[in-house]
């Protein structure tokens, strides 16, 4: 738990790195994300470190929230584009570091409430990680910039692997009886594997592109992955390593 918590503060001061250089207007570029500039991506990662925040500290009270009317990740933009640049990032900041505080207390076993299914408090700060690194993409597209891939990666590798039965079950489908096995090269260079030999499926590649691909930051045909199997072609044409409705996904380059 220490060593997944030590990463998820290394990816938050990756993404900061980006943030803390920019000007008020540059707050409101537009990401790839349609109808949403970089100010909506730090708004949405910020709401939902605090909605981590009480999924530990008041599991009851977030349930209850759970019951009432589901607010859309847009609505939830939208609320906080009246917030200046600055108080937006102080919000950010304060919310990851009262969620990792509380993370750093808990038993990596501590299952915990979460959208969708619960969670172990191990895959919660995986999650968080994950968001933070699938939304930092987005800035990085936005600014035009290139980050160095890391072996953090590992663990939106893995948190993509997991949620291969929620890519189904969430768009109502049957989740493959075969199994499906994942070969990838990390960024610096060594195999990383999940899953049987000899399953029916088999996805292979580097990982970056295979985490761009199961949070759906680039479209499949944009990746260097070798996909095979019909398990395998099923699950990476709708993969998504995040809580919620399915995503629409990302058009082909050049559409």
């Amino acid at each position: 738990m220490a060593e997944l918590l030590d990463d998820l503060r290394a990816e938050t001061a990756s993404l900061e790195a980006l943030l803390d250089p920019l000007d008020p207007g540059d707050w409101e570029r537009p990401t790839p994300a349609a109808g949403w500039a970089i100010r909506d991506q730090v708004s949405h990662l910020a709401w939902f470190d605090d909605a981590a925040h009480t999924a530990i500290t008041d599991p009851a009270s977030f349930r209850a929230q759970l019951a009432d009317a589901a607010v859309t990740p847009d609505e939830l933009a939208e609320q906080a584009r009246g917030m200046p640049a600055g108080e937006l990032r102080a919000w950010f900041g304060a919310a990851w570091a009262r969620l990792t505080a509380v993370l750093a207390t808990l038993p990596p076993k501590r299952r915990l409430p979460w959208y969708g299914v619960d969670m172990s408090a191990a895959s919660f700060a995986t999650a968080r990680l994950m968001e933070t690194w699938a939304h930092g993409q987005d800035i990085a597209d936005a600014l035009g910039r290139t980050r160095e891939p890391t072996d953090r990666l590992r663990h939106v590798a893995r948190i993509g692997v997991m949620a291969l039965p929620y890519a189904f079950t969430v768009r109502g489908l049957p989740v493959p009886a075969e199994p499906v096995r994942v070969e990838l090269t990390t960024p610096g260079g060594e195999p990383w594997t999940a899953g049987p030999h000899g399953a029916a499926g088999v996805v292979r590649g580097p990982m970056l592109d295979f985490c761009l691909a199961v949070t759906q930051r680039v479209h499949l045909s944009d990746t260097a992955l070798e996909i095979t199997g019909e398990p395998a072609a099923a699950w990476m044409g709708i993969a998504q390593a995040y809580a919620g409705p399915p995503g629409e996904g990302r058009p082909p380059r050049g559409r």
